[in-house]
């Protein structure tokens, strides 16, 4: 799997996110991806060579493999890890998409911009940005829950017992380095949940900045309203504009 040509996809959001959304790329990086393709890869390779069943029944082994890891952790994690960062390509998208309008628009309209910052998250954007960090949240909070369904609150014992056809009886089976894949698979799910949080933290940060930017938009307006005299005609009140700006601009020098 080419991960650097998903970083360097990936690298084109930081201009598009906000702080809290620059710390999440810099996690699913440092100790996602890299920690995945680095250590957990290797950590895993043997444990379908050196599962190991106290019988010599043919196909028991299998079966026992099976019971025990119904999915590898490692595809398990690829999968995640794809999923979750889809959503982000999507933002890129939407931003290259209003890069082309804009041009078009700039070409038929003599250099009028339709757009003063394209990757600017207002409109249609910022419910595409918003959206992609549900999306995020529920894939990590989905592919945990599944973690957990199936290998029981993350555990991975030393001694598994088996007793499905076709094992003569119950058999016992062993895990090769269970310790040091349970140590990779509670970081990787430690990491996992401290990404949902920094999910929760940007979608409550837009929100609340949304919210602040309307309550605040009747406040101008009533400002701007208490500039203008009503006793004044329009063009008076233009007037008494152009000579406040005057005096100002006098004061500044």
């Amino acid at each position: 799997m080419n991960w650097s040509g998903l970083e360097t996809l990936l690298s084109g959001v930081n201009k598009y996110s906000t702080v809290f959304g620059r710390v999440w790329l810099s996690m699913v990086f440092v100790f996602r991806v890299l920690v995945f393709v680095v250590a957990a890869q290797r950590v895993w390779g043997d444990e379908s060579k050196d599962f190991v069943c106290n019988t010599r029944q043919p196909g028991c082994n299998n079966v026992c493999y099976d019971s025990t890891f119904p999915i590898s952790h490692i595809r398990l994690w690829a999968l995640q890890l794809i999923f979750v960062t889809c959503p982000s390509l999507l933002v890129v998208a939407h931003v290259k998409y209003r890069e082309e309008k804009d041009k078009k628009y700039t070409a038929v309209h003599e250099g009028t911009h339709l757009y003063a910052n394209p990757g600017k998250k207002r409109g249609g954007l910022w419910w595409t940005y918003l959206f992609s960090l549900i999306f995020k949240v529920a894939v990590d909070a989905f592919f945990l829950y599944i973690l957990h369904h199936m290998y029981k609150g993350y555990d991975l014992p030393r001694l598994t017992k088996c007793s499905l056809d076709p094992c003569p009886n119950t058999v016992d089976c062993f895990i090769s380095r269970p310790t040091e894949k349970k140590i990779f698979t509670f970081f990787m799910v430690v990491s996992s949940a401290l990404c949902i949080l920094m999910c929760i933290c940007e979608i409550v940060y837009l929100i609340g900045k949304r919210i602040l930017k309307y309550s605040m938009k009747p406040e101008a307006q009533r400002q701007q309203r208490k500039r203008l005299d009503p006793t004044l005609s329009s063009s008076q009140n233009l007037s008494s504009h152009k000579l406040r700006d005057s005096k100002m601009d006098t004061t500044a020098i």
